[in-house]
């Protein structure tokens, strides 16, 4: 059993799960609002989030580990979509740097399975960094042309 790598792997299922609860959040006041596709991308975004879940448990269950399925940290609550996509964003780009640096850390004790997981879920989140940087750019230039003034939705 690798401990360093089930502690990695576990501190990863805690983010994730914030991540589909923090999505779902968002979801669902999108949807409240009329905002139909950006309430599908959050969605979406937490049924991938549930995925990566169900691959890092699985990895850990293969070390002979424990899954450890508690939730350490705190859903922000908005409803302003500006702020919904900036937090979005921001949990992807930590959760990039968080796999990177999990990556290295397998790499170091030999557990080359765990680290090639990493570097697919930190691809994953790359690629909802940049839909959620796309979605808040957008919002952006339109609130800009709108009366010259920013309107936060």
């Amino acid at each position: 059993m690798n401990e360093k790598s089930i502690t990695l792997l576990n501190k990863a299922v805690a983010e994730e799960l914030t991540a589909v609860n923090q999505y779902m959040y968002f979801h669902f006041h999108c949807n409240d609002q009329g905002l139909n596709l950006l309430a599908e991308l959050f969605k979406r975004t937490a049924i991938a989030e549930m995925g990566h879940v169900e691959k890092i448990s699985e990895r850990a269950l293969a070390l002979k580990g424990d899954i450890n399925m508690n939730i350490n940290l705190v859903i922000r609550n908005t409803k302003s979509v500006n702020e919904m996509l900036r937090i979005a964003r921001a949990m992807e780009e930590d959760g990039m740097k968080q796999y990177k640096n999990s990556a290295d850390e397998c790499s170091s004790c030999s557990d080359m399975l765990s680290k090639k997981l990493f570097e697919e879920l930190k691809a994953d989140e790359e690629k909802h960094f940049n839909q959620f940087d796309k979605e808040l750019k957008s919002i952006e230039e339109r609130d800009k042309t709108l009366s010259g003034t920013s309107i936060d939705v």
